[in-house]
């Protein structure tokens, strides 16, 4: 089966273990994802040393994102199984940079994966 993420890509950021990449269909302006170089299904499958190693490009792409785009939130998210939206079976991480005014009430946050149950008491 054909894997958009095993083949060569342009990182902005790589390390040992993991590479940076621009959304394809960024939902805001420098969304990206973090993509384990080894084909892993999703972040269950990770090893410990990937998920630490994974922690550390976190924090580096978001200081790369504060200087490109100075966004004032993020949403860091996983869709780990077909049922929760994931399409792509090879894992990766969605750092989704957020604006001020992006949406009309952000309250709730990663809870609107289910629209009706994003906002809440």
């Amino acid at each position: 089966m054909f894997c958009p993420f095993c083949n060569n890509q342009t990182s902005l950021i790589e390390s040992d273990t993991f590479f940076v990449i621009y959304d394809r269909f960024p939902v805001s302006k420098g969304h990206v994802l973090l993509i384990p170089k080894a084909h892993r299904k999703d972040y269950f499958a990770l090893t410990a040393k990937e998920k630490d190693a994974l922690n550390r490009l976190l924090d580096e792409a978001k200081s790369m994102l504060d200087i490109l785009y100075q966004p004032t939130g993020y949403n860091i998210g996983f869709n780990c199984g077909a049922s929760a939206g994931q399409t792509i079976f090879h894992c990766h991480c969605h750092l989704i940079p957020r604006y001020d005014g992006d949406i009309e009430n952000p309250r709730g946050g990663v809870r609107g994966v289910i629209p009706q149950k994003r906002i809440y008491p």
